[in-house]
């Protein structure tokens, strides 16, 4: 009995080891595989997509140069599993370019979308290519030979052009574009020029899936676009907010409300306007500096707060003035990237983002004002209150300003040169004609103000 057990153990171990050697046989088979494999569907991290767009008639010609590593879920063929065979590549280039850049890209015409466009040409590059300097180059690039069938590429490296061929109604007519190539890759911009058929040459740089662009706006299209901007920038502005809180902690009344805002107003337009067109500085440097002035702006207004003195309160409209050129450059940050869909309208974009800026404001004067009120009358006395809200915004402000103070630091100081000097006058002019202005306006506020006490800043 023992015997015939043992016999039956050894021959259910032997099928046993019959069936386990070819599990292991075919998983060794697919680990293989997928490590020998073309990887088709990784995510590349960082995509950059060349595009022209150009009216010509009766048609929108579209040039794309995308990198083939973002097609994925397309099989490019190849000759030895690495490079890539030119002779039987074209079917697969022009799957991925319907499937990846055409179904992608929707194109208006006054409003309404163009239908599907037609694949003229389309062709393999090497990365080295540089054709898509120009329209006129890529274009004679895309509709030229394609590259020889013996020539060694690996697949993953090669880049897809594609001409793309709309039918419009007029060449002139108002173009939209939202290209929502943001699929393609975890970090995607898209560089694209278009020119008008009046020849005026738009650039643009795209990043992700931006929506509805608008190639040639009019000024009342651009005018909203940068009022809604300068709105929810405002509102997702945790510094500026926090500023503006501090201006208003001691006033609660329309009047001297009203003269410190449009102080802050007035000046950070200017400076807004001065570097949308230029005349501040462009070195690296120049942004942590004004970072962190605006942090510091924040600290000196809390404190000032705290201190509580009478005169600081009256004279915070100049103070307001002063700090807001300040925060004036602080916002012109925001429009670097986005003045590209001004179009030709420039001071009407930037005179809304200002608008949208004030409805912003307001916004958050309406939820601060009676908010402080009810909280200074039913949670805590005005003065221990001011003190409190104050001393947190101030210590939160510290970090912010001993933060970017650290990344200033990193920079070198400015070689002094004439430019620069040149440069540092104008705008120590221009600090000199505020500075008369605000003490012009504050001698005129005394001669107009009514003799016995000042209770504009203080609640009834």
């Amino acid at each position: 009995m023992g015997r015939q057990y043992t016999l039956r153990a050894m021959a259910t171990g032997h099928g046993t080891r019959r069936l386990i050697r070819p599990i292991i046989l075919a998983v060794a088979l697919v680990l293989v595989a997928r490590t020998s494999a073309p990887r088709a569907h990784e995510i590349p991290n960082d995509v950059v997509v060349h595009a022209f767009l150009r009216p010509e008639g009766l048609r929108l010609r579209l040039l794309v140069r995308a990198p083939i590593a973002a097609m994925r879920d397309v099989l490019f063929p190849t000759r030895d599993g690495t490079n890539l065979d030119f002779v039987r590549a074209d079917k697969a280039v022009r799957d991925a370019a319907t499937l990846w850049i055409s179904d992608s890209i929707a194109i208006y015409e006054g409003g309404i979308r163009l239908g599907a466009p037609r694949i003229a040409a389309a062709q393999v590059s090497l990365p080295s290519d540089r054709s898509f300097a120009s329209y006129d180059a890529a274009l004679a690039h895309v509709l030229g030979p394609p590259l020889p069938p013996d020539t060694t590429l690996v697949w993953s490296q090669g880049l897809m052009d594609v001409l793309f061929e709309y039918t419009v109604a007029s060449d002139r007519s108002d173009f939209s574009i939202d290209p929502a190539l943001g699929r393609l890759g975890i970090r995607v911009v898209t560089t694209l020029r278009f020119r008008t058929a009046g020849g005026v040459e738009r650039a643009f740089e795209l990043a992700g899936d931006p929506g509805v662009v608008r190639l040639d706006p009019r000024w009342h299209q651009a005018a909203w676009r940068f009022v809604e901007l300068g709105f929810f920038h405002i509102l997702d502005g945790t510094d500026h907010l926090l500023f503006l809180l501090c201006l208003v902690i001691p006033f609660r009344r329309l009047k001297p409300l009203v003269l410190v805002v449009t102080a802050f107003t007035v000046a950070h337009s200017i400076t807004l306007i001065a570097s949308a067109f230029d005349l501040a500085p462009d070195a690296l440097w120049f942004p942590p500096l004004v970072e962190t002035a605006i942090a510091a702006s924040i600290v000196y207004m809390a404190l000032e707060n705290v201190v509580g003195s009478d005169h600081l309160r009256r004279s915070r409209w100049a103070i307001a003035l002063a700090f807001g050129l300040v925060h004036g450059f602080g916002f012109s940050f925001a429009l670097r990237e986005t003045l590209q869909f001004a179009g030709s309208h420039v001071l009407t974009s930037l005179l809304a983002f200002n608008v949208g800026v004030e409805l912003g404001q307001i916004l958050a004067l309406i939820v601060m004002v009676p908010t402080l009120h009810l909280v200074f009358r039913h949670v805590v006395a005005e003065r221990i209150g001011t003190i409190i809200v104050s001393a947190i915004v101030a210590h939160t402000a510290w970090h912010w300003m001993i933060d970017r103070g650290s990344v200033l630091s990193q920079f070198d100081w400015p070689a002094v040169t004439t430019a620069g000097l040149a440069g540092a006058v104008r705008w120590l002019m221009a600090a000199v004609g505020v500075a008369g202005l605000v003490w012009l306006a504050s001698v005129i506020r005394r001669m107009f103000r009514p003799s016995g006490r000042d209770t504009s800043t203080s609640l009834p």
